[in-house]
């Protein structure tokens, strides 16, 4: 089973797995904000204890080969960002990332992808990073699309993001391949 470095750099950042001493900065910087959770497929988190499970279950999932987790950290300043995942399923890998509203429009979401994607289809095999983004959230589609991903399509009814509504939503389905 592949399993990817627990340390990236790209130019800017640092991303490095998650450790539980991180759940009260990812809690306070973006966990519970309305405005960062509503394109995502989980609430907001209400308390800390909240996210600290959700990190237990990262370190979890990065031991199991479910999912790689990696907290998205600023070189100059040691700021925590956001996070950034990798799901590896035999030939492919499919992403998704969170960013703190402070850092939004300045480039780092784009510059984590790109490096994830680019050491991602470095692997010898896997030919494919994909991602799906509700259609409504511009942002996002322009981070895959910066970071050199194509738009396949649109999935129709595809994902619930409950901060929008209970049923499946429209995504559009990004790739990049080898």
């Amino acid at each position: 089973m592949l399993k990817p470095p627990g340390n990236l750099e790209t130019q800017r950042l640092l991303l490095r797995a998650p450790v539980l001493n991180d759940a009260d900065i990812i809690f306070q910087k973006y966990a519970q904000d309305l405005e960062v959770t509503k394109y995502l497929i989980w609430r907001p988190h209400e308390t800390v204890d909240i996210t600290r499970k959700f990190i237990q279950k990262c370190i979890t999932f990065w031991n199991t080969h479910e999912a790689f987790s990696w907290v998205i950290v600023r070189k100059i300043d040691s700021e925590i960002l956001g996070m950034f995942e990798l799901r590896i399923n035999k030939f492919s890998a499919d992403i998704g990332y969170v960013l703190a509203k402070d850092y939004w429009g300045l480039g780092y979401a784009t510059e984590v992808t790109k490096c994830m994607v680019d050491w991602a289809l470095n692997q010898e095999h896997i030919y494919r990073v994909w991602a799906t983004c509700d259609v409504g959230n511009i942002a996002s589609a322009r981070v895959l699309e910066k970071a050199g991903m194509k738009r396949e399509g649109v999935l129709r009814r595809f994902i619930v993001h409950p901060n929008i509504c209970d049923e499946p939503r429209d995504s559009y389905c990004y790739s990049a391949i080898k």
